[in-house]
This record gives structure tokens, sequence and C-alpha cells, in this order.
């Protein structure tokens, strides 16, 4: 899970440098702007089959086009969002204009006056629909914005679907069976943190 992870940060700041000069960059480099070590990001990089010269180092679009090859399906990943409130709102255009492998090609939500509506260019379909537009859109990823008290059922009928693999952004702890990864982006949690230490003095550690 972690490499998955850092592949994906090494993918970010690989786009926002290709194009410059030079077209290559060093193990070194890659760790010093992900926050990992130069032996880490070489063990990560030849787990993908991607080696790089030692004068060299690694060519940033042939880089990118190899984490991208390891990471996305050629197809792209359909996506089910559960949840059109603010949040729900917010995201739709975020994967649209931020990741092509990854479309959102559905929502649901419990309120009547959303469903059957287009909304950022996404179709809106009522809860009670859920399972059958999951299975024929033979969609395995979800995101979830509804509130903590339907995070769980929400969950458990996505899994019933046929859905593998789960974002979270409900304050709710939830437990599916192996088969199924969820990662819960709880944002109060965080956000206590920050704050937390951003009140401790520089003293405090």
């Amino acid at each position: 899970m972690k490499r998955i992870e850092r592949l994906s940060v090494y993918r970010r700041f690989l786009r926002e440098i290709a194009g410059q000069e030079p077209s290559s960059v060093y193990s070194h480099e890659l760790a010093e702007k992900t926050g990992t070590t130069p032996a880490q990001v070489r063990r990560d990089l030849m787990e993908i089959g991607f080696a790089g010269h030692t004068k060299k180092g690694y060519g940033i679009s042939e880089l990118i086009a190899a984490i991208g090859d390891y990471l996305d399906s050629p197809d792209g990943d359909p996506v089910a969002l559960v949840g059109l409130g603010n949040l729900g709102r917010a995201l739709l255009p975020f994967f649209a204009d931020h990741h092509p492998k990854l479309k959102i090609v559905a929502a649901f939500d419990s309120d009547p006056r959303k469903a059957g509506r287009v909304i950022c260019g996404c179709r809106c379909y009522p809860a009670a629909e859920l399972e059958e537009v999951i299975r024929r859109e033979k969609i395995r990823v979800a995101i979830l914005t509804v509130p903590a008290a339907a995070a769980r059922k929400a969950a458990e009928r996505l899994t019933a679907a046929g859905v593998r693999g789960i974002l979270n952004f409900a304050p709710a702890l939830i437990r599916l069976p192996k088969a199924v990864t969820v990662e819960t982006m709880d944002i109060t949690i965080a956000l206590e943190k920050i704050a937390f230490f951003a009140r401790r003095s520089p003293d405090e550690g």
C-alpha cells in the first residue's frame, strides 16, 4: 500500500517537471521532493521493472509512462460516487480535470430532487438503483461522501454489488471483508492533528 502511494507521489512530481530541462531525474532528486530516501526510490522503481542510468538518471517521460502502466488500468477505472452533498459535488469536477483514468460514471443520492439529473457531467441515480447500476457499469471503485450514520450500510451495499475498493470520506469506521480495500479520509481528525501541532512551540517537538 505504501509503495503504491509513493509511486503516485513520484508521478505527480514528475508531471510537474515534465517538458523542462534536463529531461531526466536522479533518485536523490525524487527522494528530496517526495520525502523518502534515494534507496527507497530505487527499490520502488525496480519493483515496477524500471531501471535508471548511473550517469543519466531516469528519463522523466519514460518513467511517467512506466508508473502509469503499473498503476492504471489500460481502459481506466469507472468510479461511483455515493452522496451528492457539498463534498460530493466538489469531487466531481476535480476527478474530471485531474485523472482521466479514474472517471466518476455514476452518482447516487437519496434526495429525489437530485435523482435523474446530470450534475457536473455525471448522472445521479436514486439510491435504490445502486446495485443495478454498479453491476451494469461494472464499477469496482467507489467514493463515499455520505453522513457517518449511513456509511456502513452504503459500503455493505457497494461490496455486495461487486465494488472492491472504497475511498471513504465519512467520519465512520467501516469494517468490510479483506477482499475490499477501504481508505478513510477523515478530514476532522486530520485538521485536529494539524491544529494541535500548530499550537506547540518548536521546542516541544
